[in-house]
């Protein structure tokens, strides 16, 4: 049975494999893409739409359990595909 994982964006659960994961590295969001990176890590369906409702709600930092804001510049440019 595959890893289920639910989307910080939409809140819905999905296949671990569908999802990408993000982590939080001195206080910048980096996505993991192998999801082999050290530490707490908040998944994401990878479309736009999850990755805007994820930053409006401010789901990272409180998905990470991170107690300072976090830097989403580097996820804000990563180019989403429409799968997922």
């Amino acid at each position: 049975m595959e890893p289920v994982r639910t989307c910080v964006g939409c809140r819905t659960r999905a296949p671990r494999a569908s999802l990408l994961r993000v982590v939080s590295q001195d206080g910048i969001l980096i996505i993991d893409e192998r999801a082999v990176l050290p530490g707490r890590g908040a998944w994401l369906h990878p479309t736009q739409t999850c990755m805007d409702a994820a930053l409006r709600r401010r789901a990272f930092a409180r998905a990470l359990r991170v107690d300072t804001a976090v830097d989403t510049r580097a996820i804000e440019d990563h180019p989403f595909g429409n799968k997922g």
